[in-house]
């Protein structure tokens, strides 16, 4: 795959039941005894609520008598809950970033309202270059994630992945993902973090390793294209937010924009990332997701949004 090729979406809403990596099958396989357990535990509840309606009187009589009171009151549900979280617990620790073996592609991700910063990191911890909303990593890679959180409390969760790990400001925790083959893997903020949370999305790419190897050869500091968008995107003040690295704008307060012309996505997942709708955002963001915290910028002409909107679409 070429870089600027696009992978197969993986689909929206984020599928729940379908893994696609080690350590997401073991949280499939729960919620799926989870749930199969809840329906007969249901069938079992609804089939006493018949026998309390319309059962004879020997069998409304044995239903409420002493032993079946202590055999589903008591017993059954102690049984079964102590069994599900001793089988749960079990079959989880696989998940615990405890288990680490030193191989493992490490990123920094720090979830803020309603977008992430994605910090790369090599063995040593050591950033070697930063991007936003969007994560690239190889097929069949244990990847660890570092999840912090600027401001509130959030959560990262990408369903196909792996489990779901809360951002808790103050605090490192950490996750293990993987993928099994490539493709587009969708996630989401699970944990309500206010404003436009429900449009806190994120995407996971997972690449062939020798294609991986090549987009990460080409994270380098992007040229862009000439004309007035360079200019004018200094000028107009959105510098003083975003960085392209290579050029003056060194701002902190929004997403790295070096590379995002080659990003998938725009706004934190909502949006496919095209000249259209790039123009779009530009324009006025806050249409598309109200109560972000990039402004509308309705003073430019025409001309003008078409020219920062060929900048940014170059820079890949």
């Amino acid at each position: 795959m070429t870089e600027g090729a696009r992978l197969p979406s993986g689909g929206w809403p984020p599928a729940v039941f379908d893994p696609a990596g080690p350590y997401s099958e073991p949280v499939t396989t729960l919620a799926w005894a989870l749930v199969v357990g809840g329906t007969i535990v249901f069938l079992i509840v609804l089939a006493a609520l018949w026998i309390a309606l319309f059962g004879s009187a020997k069998l409304k009589a044995r239903l409420g008598g002493e032993k079946a009171i202590w055999a589903l009151g008591f017993a059954f549900p102690a049984v079964v809950l102590t069994g599900l979280l001793i089988w749960g617990l079990t079959l989880t620790s696989s998940l615990s970033s405890t288990r680490v073996t030193g191989n493992e592609m490490r990123v920094k991700i720090i979830g803020e309202m309603w977008w992430w910063r994605v910090h790369y990191q090599d063995a040593a911890g050591r950033e070697t270059h930063r991007d936003a909303n969007e994560l690239h990593i190889p097929v069949g890679k244990p990847v660890l994630l570092e999840l912090e959180a600027a401001d509130v409390i959030h959560s990262f969760w990408v369903p196909r992945l792996g489990g779901k790990m809360d951002m808790i400001p103050g605090r490192t925790n950490r996750l293990l993902i993987q993928a099994d083959k490539p493709g587009i893997y969708k996630g989401q903020c699970a944990e309500y973090c206010g404003g436009p949370h429900a449009l806190m999305g994120f995407i996971v790419v997972a690449h062939a390793p020798a294609d991986f190897a090549r987009w990460k050869a080409s994270r380098v500091p992007a040229r862009g294209a000439a004309g007035a968008g360079p200019s004018l995107f200094l000028s107009s003040g959105c510098a003083a937010c975003h960085t392209v690295r290579g050029t003056p704008a060194n701002g902190l307060a929004g997403p790295d924009l070096t590379h995002v012309g080659s990003r998938q996505t725009l706004g934190a997942g909502i949006l496919p990332n095209n000249p259209g709708t790039m123009a779009g955002w530009i324009a006025d963001s806050q249409a598309i997701k109200p109560a972000n915290r990039m402004p509308a910028y309705h003073q430019f002409s025409g001309a003008e949004l078409l020219a920062l909107t060929d900048y940014m679409v170059s820079l890949k």
